[in-house]
């Protein structure tokens, strides 16, 4: 069309994962929904081709350099202090990293550096600077946000993503809630928040036989709740047992798939042991270790509800792979949840993550066979508008503007 603007190509992205790898499986160590977030968003960047690559820290003594996942995905271990460091210690050798980063970059330039968490913000800053390279970058969870909803985390953090804000060409947000909370907590310049929506892989996540998924993964005919996450206090295991022991079905099970995590997690899986035997229901609790992420689908498919009691989620992958394989989810009215679950037509939402109104929601739907089919029709039908695919195109044209765009200024210090 004559006088149309063309975006400029991308040809080259440098994602910055600083404290995780889109290798590790989520549900173990800090291996989360960030974890798919990447991996599943440099697919399908790659498979556009679009020459992507991941920058991780050395975290073992045995990773080699370089792993070639697929063609035009590679992930590159950076060398930064001790491969044992404690995730709290990882501010410490952030300039480390950034050396790494900076130094493969000159050898092999990108058009657009990519940052994921507010450490890789933080070494993203650097890269910036040095290489005067735009950068784009995500957020995940933010500081003020989990200190607001009772999860407090050193002030040092929420000035740092305060600065990286200040200087990115671009702040990819996840929903409009996580929109929101940049502004109001972190007076975000709203011109340079993009939202670009995370997706779900339809292959692995779609809906399924019941039956079949129960007999696979060991389960009989009682009602069951599905947990699925990282056990640590953020994700709220203990509502979700609080909420076991509210059920009316006292013949109701839950179901988790997770394991400990991050510096409270040992001690809050002690805590969630000491709640199960105070209240009473170890007979009705199965725990299950983190599983490779694909097989999730089948656990999904053998519950008759997903429960996520998070205090804060910035999006909610799990809940929408819940949806996506047809099961109705509960979840904290918090973040993303309250863009992902359509109170009474894919599942319920509750305020103040109140046990008592989980368990009501939760036996609404195991009671009513019919109502339980609905919900699981629409939340699979909902679900299936999202796909990494679209995230991925839409990732493409916020890449090509912070190009075209003149590079923001850099003002303020961000340790």
């Amino acid at each position: 069309m004559a006088g149309a603007t063309l975006q400029p190509t991308v040809r080259s992205v440098a994602v910055l994962s600083l404290h995780t790898s889109p290798l590790a499986q989520p549900g173990t160590g800090d291996g989360g929904g960030m974890n798919v977030y990447v991996r599943e968003l440099v697919s399908a960047l790659a498979s556009a081709g679009i020459r992507t690559r991941v920058f991780v820290r050395r975290w073992s003594d045995d990773l080699p350099k370089r792993v070639v996942v697929e063609p035009n995905f590679e992930v590159v271990h950076v060398p930064a202090g001790p491969t044992d460091l404690a995730k709290e210690d990882l501010p410490s050798i952030v300039g480390e990293f950034a050396d790494g980063v900076c130094a493969e970059l000159e050898r092999e330039p990108a058009d657009v550096v990519h940052a994921n968490y507010w450490l890789s913000g933080v070494a993203g800053l650097e890269v910036k600077d040095r290489l005067r390279v735009p950068l784009v970058t995500t957020f995940h969870t933010l500081a003020r946000v989990k200190a607001e909803l009772g999860d407090p985390e050193p002030e040092a953090r929420a000035r740092a993503e305060a600065a990286v804000m200040s200087c990115a060409e671009v702040v990819v947000s996840n929903c409009d809630a996580e929109t929101d909370d940049l502004i109001r907590h972190y007076g975000a310049d709203p011109g340079r928040i993009e939202v670009v929506t995370p997706g779900v892989d339809h292959a692995f996540f779609s809906p399924g036989s019941q039956r079949g998924a129960r007999a696979a993964i060991g389960v009989g005919n009682e009602h069951m709740v599905l947990f699925v996450g990282r056990i640590q206090p953020l994700k709220g295991l203990d509502v979700a047992v609080r909420a076991l022991a509210e059920l009316e079905d006292r013949q109701a099970t839950l179901m988790v798939v997770g394991g400990a995590s991050g510096a409270q997690g040992e001690q809050e899986l002690s805590r969630i042991h000491d709640l199960v035997d105070e209240l009473d229901v170890a007979a009705r609790i199965r725990f299950v270790p983190p599983q490779p992420h694909h097989l999730l689908s089948t656990f999904y498919r053998a519950a008759d509800v997903s429960i996520v009691p998070s205090r804060s989620e910035s999006f909610g992958l799990v809940a929408l792979e819940a949806q996506a394989c047809g099961t109705p989810v509960v979840a904290s009215a918090v973040g993303g949840l309250l863009t992902l679950v359509d109170p009474g037509r894919t599942g319920y939402l509750v305020e103040d993550r109140d046990p008592a109104v989980f368990a009501k929601h939760i036996d609404h739907i195991l009671g009513d066979p019919l109502h339980a089919r609905r919900l699981s029709t629409t939340a699979a039908r909902r679900a299936r508008a999202y796909t990494w695919t679209t995230s991925a195109s839409s990732l493409r044209s916020v890449y090509a503007r912070a190009i075209e765009r003149d590079l923001v200024p850099c003002e303020t210090a961000a340790a």
